[in-house]
């Protein structure tokens, strides 16, 4: 998810000592003026340049994140000056600070922004989502699931649709029979973790029906947890934020459907441990030759049977597939 990886890797190879920075242009093609740093206990930083009468910020509200107005010597940056210093807390969080600087990037060049507000709006923006109480709980599984849920938001349908329209099609935390629903079309997500291949849980016996009218597809998602992997629950919220930007009602109609699929406990402290490698990524037409179970395809309605959840293996329905890995998919 990275555009930034270059320059942290280069970063890590020079080694800074003491109180001093190590820092390298973020964004050098651009005049936001943006720095990366690290220091010598790992952290990750951005560094936002200050001209004298520019006010200061700090901010101490954000979980995982410092703002904190400096005077900084930085090795690989201009003189001593001030700075609004944006540090990720925890050495993991590096994913996090890209998705704020590509935000602080387009706030201070194409919008022209003034330095100290940027950073306000985009701190500001960051905590709505990264910070949310934790007062529900997920399984693994169901946190699994809803990384899915955000990944095909974020990186099939915001893309294609649109974010008010892409969101507006996200039914499955409100009770839906599939993820996602609009007139003519169903898609329902699913991931594994197997290393057996694609190998997926179905929920219920009306999870693979179709809808009444028009057609559904299958997302398959499959990942593997890693510790070094970038792909976080946080990081994905955030990116998905980010694409949506400022506009407040369809920013409100996404944290209520991530609120109500259970993410604030995936912020709570020790549950953001969650880090996926994805290994692939497919799109299925659900026809009849799909592997599925339906009251149709079983006949009748078993008396006394109310519920029915089985597994369902992926491998030899390549014909099935639609799209892979990002291939372009018409889903309007």
């Amino acid at each position: 998810m990275s555009d930034l990886s270059d320059i942290w890797s280069l970063l890590q190879m020079e080694n800074p000592t003491g109180d001093r920075l190590v820092a390298r242009p973020a964004y050098p093609e651009t005049a936001a003026g943006l720095l990366l740093a690290l220091d010598k206990d790992g952290r990750a930083h951005i560094l936002v340049p200050l001209a004298r009468a520019d006010p200061s910020l700090d901010d101490r509200r954000s979980r995982g994140l410092s703002v904190r107005t400096l005077e900084l010597d930085v090795q690989g940056g201009p003189d001593r000056r001030r700075y609004i210093d944006v540090t990720a807390v925890d050495v993991p969080g590096r994913d996090a600070l890209d998705l704020i600087a590509r935000d602080l990037r387009d706030r201070l060049n194409d919008r022209g922004a003034e330095p100290t507000a940027a950073v306000a709006a985009v701190i500001g923006l960051w905590r709505r989502f990264w910070s949310v109480p934790a007062d529900l709980g997920l399984t693994r599984e169901q946190e699994i699931g809803l990384f899915a849920e955000l990944w095909f938001l974020r990186f099939w349908l915001i893309p294609r649709v649109g974010p008010a329209e892409a969101i507006r099609r996200w039914r499955g935390p409100f009770g839906s029979r599939h993820d996602f629903e609009w007139v003519g079309r169903s898609v329902e997500v699913k991931a594994t973790t197997s290393s057996r291949g694609l190998i997926h849980r179905v929920n219920g016996i009306d999870q693979l029906q179709g809808p009444e009218n028009g057609s559904l597809i299958l997302f398959s998602l499959r990942a593997r947890e890693e510790a070094g992997a970038g792909n976080t629950l946080p990081v994905l919220v955030a990116s998905c934020s980010e694409a949506i930007g400022t506009a407040a009602e369809v920013l409100d109609a996404f944290e209520a459907a991530i609120a109500a699929a259970g993410y604030p406990a995936a912020t709570a402290p020790g549950r953001d441990d969650l880090r996926l490698r994805i290994v692939e990524e497919h799109l299925y037409a659900v026809r009849d030759d799909f592997p599925r179970l339906t009251w149709p395809i079983l006949g009748r309605e078993l008396r006394g049977v109310e519920r029915i959840d089985y597994d369902i293996n992926l491998a030899g329905f390549e014909h099935l597939r639609i799209a892979a890995d990002g291939v372009d998919v018409h889903l309007t």
